[in-house]
């Protein structure tokens, strides 16, 4: 029984400012702590509920936050920001279950702690159909091309609601509520992982009994990213699979979910050179 977990900062409990996402800072250093015992929390429960792998993927900032020797279980550990599934390498058909621990809200929708979708400097909003997602709605495309359920959600009660139509049957936390974009009530981080412990040996349980489903997709698969500015749509509009269709919008369909999802991530870094970076 295989769970693969991709893992990021801003929903975990107690992370509430930038310094605490963003190396060379003590800050930080606060922030990663908090972060491995989410991680770890959620390995702990998935062993408990039966797995007997655990793939850990860190999707965060420059994608190597954690000491790969401190994780629970001799758990495998991805990292480096050069990935081509970004937020879901090393996801294949190959696993049971899907964990995403410490997401956060979309940059469009209701007040979120740190919200952004994938690059703030790029992208105001992000739609499937006609859906508004954040970054667990776009990597629910991975895990719907490899037929792989989302077992559990954890973040703000924000996330938890934007990630709901992609995984219904999900066992989730919110670890906190979000105040407004920069102040949060979190849980006490023991309490956190508790209820992240708990919640992932349920998913596992719910994967094994058959009472968790892939996300459910239209075909053909219509992503479409609003852009802070016309020069990033028309950058974006050159990557294969991506159309230009307003001023400010790009549009990416496809029968193919990872494809759609290959062009999103195409997207994503060529336009930060219309950013100026």
């Amino acid at each position: 029984m295989k769970a693969y977990l991709s893992f990021d900062f801003e929903g975990v409990a107690g992370i509430v400012d930038w310094t605490q996402c963003r190396e060379g800072t003590t800050a930080y250093d606060i922030g990663c702590a908090l972060t491995l015992g989410e991680v770890n929390a959620a390995i702990e429960g998935a062993v408990r509920g039966g797995a007997t792998q655990v793939v850990v993927n860190d999707s965060h900032g420059q994608m190597r936050n954690l000491d790969p020797d401190d994780l629970s279980h001799d758990a495998s550990y991805i990292s480096g920001r050069h990935k081509p599934l970004y937020m879901m390498e090393g996801l294949d058909d190959s696993f049971d279950v899907v964990f995403l621990v410490g997401y956060h809200g979309s940059i469009s929708g209701e007040s979120s702690t740190l919200s952004h979708t994938y690059n703030p400097e790029v992208f105001s909003a992000a739609r499937i159909g006609d859906t508004e997602v954040g970054e667990s709605g776009i990597n629910a495309l991975v895990a719907a091309h490899f037929g792989v359920p989302i077992g559990l959600v954890t973040g703000d009660e924000v996330t938890i609601t934007e990630t709901s139509p992609f995984a219904p049957e999900a066992a989730t936390v919110i670890t906190k509520h979000s105040i407004t974009r920069f102040a949060a009530s979190s849980l006490h981080p023991r309490v956190a992982r508790e209820r992240i412990e708990e919640a992932a040996a349920e998913a596992v349980r719910r994967a094994l009994d058959g009472r968790l489903r892939p996300p459910q997709l239209d075909r053909p698969v219509r992503l479409e990213l609003e852009v802070h500015t016309a020069d990033m749509a028309e950058v974006g509009s050159w990557v294969k699979g991506a159309e230009r269709v307003g001023t400010r919008t790009i549009r990416i369909e496809s029968d193919d979910a990872l494809a759609a999802f290959r062009s999103f991530v195409a997207v994503s870094y060529i336009t930060r050179q219309a950013g100026g970076r």
